[in-house]
């Protein structure tokens, strides 16, 4: 089985803190994620995959990306097969983002637990990065690692 390789790049443009993601499956299939503002807090995004990701989630966003969901937020062209995962999904789909809050919430509010160490793990990663450089995750791993700068200008 190919691994998904998932980029979240910090941008800065006018002294705000911005993210984005690419998800990449197997050798050739890349999807463009969605550009967001980060402020001082973790990305939505990145802290939605690792909480995902850190408690073995695979109906959720990013676990349907990686089975080929086309999502219309990321750029790609909608297929039957990739609309059908999402159809055959939803309820996990939408639980995910409950699942994420309340796992983020608990963090926020210093709760300790392996989700919660995840998500410092992977905030104080995010925080460490300079503009242009990004931090990767090969799913379903919640562990990432900083990489260097990308070929995009800020």
């Amino acid at each position: 089985m190919e691994v998904m390789r998932v980029e979240f790049t910090k941008h800065e443009r006018n002294g705000r803190v911005a993210c984005a993601w690419t998800a990449t499956r197997g050798k050739r299939t890349e999807v463009p994620g969605s550009f967001m503002p980060a402020g001082k807090d973790i990305p939505h995004d990145l802290g939605q995959y690792v909480v995902e990701a850190a408690t073995g989630y695979t109906d959720g966003f990013w676990g349907l990306i990686d089975r080929g969901a086309t999502f219309k937020s990321t750029g790609r062209k909608s297929t039957r097969p990739g609309r059908a995962i999402i159809r055959d999904h939803r309820a996990e789909l939408d639980a995910s983002e409950g699942l994420a809050g309340a796992h983020l919430a608990a963090w926020r509010a210093g709760e300790i637990s392996d989700v919660g160490g995840a998500l410092t793990v992977a905030y104080d990663q995010w925080q460490a990065l300079s503009p242009g450089e990004h931090l990767v995750f090969e799913w379903p791993s919640p562990v990432g690692t900083s990489g260097g700068r990308v070929g995009i200008s800020d």
